[in-house]
């Protein structure tokens, strides 16, 4: 075995080892499976433009997804909520907006991820089981205050980096790159704004509908095919490890 061998040996043998010591503080980052399906996610909505042009695109390809919602858009547009558990789709919780946690004191995170989960579950009539923090933004003592709510933190592996300025060929092309059998793709179907108790400028002028249409297209051609993390789940497990953001 060459020296070049040998290091990259002993690198997924350390990745491997810090995946198994972090399991107990893990967040869920892919799925393991052997079926071909992607997991999707949505997040930052919903948004009465671009949730409805993503459903669409969803339902012509026969996949499903999980949408990471904001509480404030859910109680602004209760109809798409309504929708989204009509098509099959599983909501999960953003956060009541958009603001980062890990300048927010912790018994506050707490508080609001607890509360988040209880208008959700009150507007859907269904469970929430997972999490996903604005930004992907949470440290150790914010983690276990989501766990402390009953949710799972769950971020992603690949994306379209649909909140840049490029081209809908670019981003299809970029979440392709990544997507394998059990990875978890972040996609939007909004945009986080002054409503949601942030300013990340004006929204990129996306087609999302089109962009979603690329990427299932895309995995089609590849043999896979998008399902919510619920549905990956039932031929698969989730695989955790460590992820802390500032």
């Amino acid at each position: 075995m060459t020296t070049g061998s040998t290091r990259t040996a002993g690198y997924r043998m350390a990745r491997a080892a810090g995946r198994y010591l972090t399991r107990p503080v893990g967040t869920i980052r892919a799925i393991a499976t052997d079926a071909p399906h992607v997991v999707l996610t949505y997040d930052d909505g919903p948004d009465p433009k671009g949730t409805p042009l993503v459903l669409e695109a969803l339902a012509r390809f026969g996949a499903t997804a999980t949408f990471f919602v904001l509480v404030g858009r859910a109680r602004r547009h209760p109809d798409l909520l309504a929708e989204l558990i009509a098509a099959g789709h599983e909501v999960a919780l953003h956060g009541l907006d958009h603001v980062r946690l890990t300048g927010v004191p912790v018994p506050e995170v707490l508080r609001r991820t607890q509360a988040g989960r209880a208008e959700l579950e009150d507007l859907t009539g269904t469970p929430v089981r997972w999490f996903r923090a604005p930004y992907g933004a949470l440290l150790l003592p914010h983690w276990r205050a989501v766990r402390r709510a009953g949710l799972m933190p769950v971020v992603w592996g690949a994306t379209p980096g649909d909140w840049r300025h490029v081209s809908e060929e670019t981003m299809a092309r970029d979440a392709l790159a990544g997507s394998r059998p059990g990875a978890i793709v972040l996609a939007h179907d909004g945009h986080a704004g002054p409503d949601d108790g942030v300013d990340d400028g004006p929204p990129p002028p996306i087609d999302r509908g089109l962009l979603a249409t690329m990427m299932l297209s895309g995995l089609d051609e590849q043999g896979l095919v998008g399902r919510s993390l619920s549905d990956a789940l039932c031929q698969g497990t989730a695989a955790r490890w460590a992820w802390f953001v500032r």
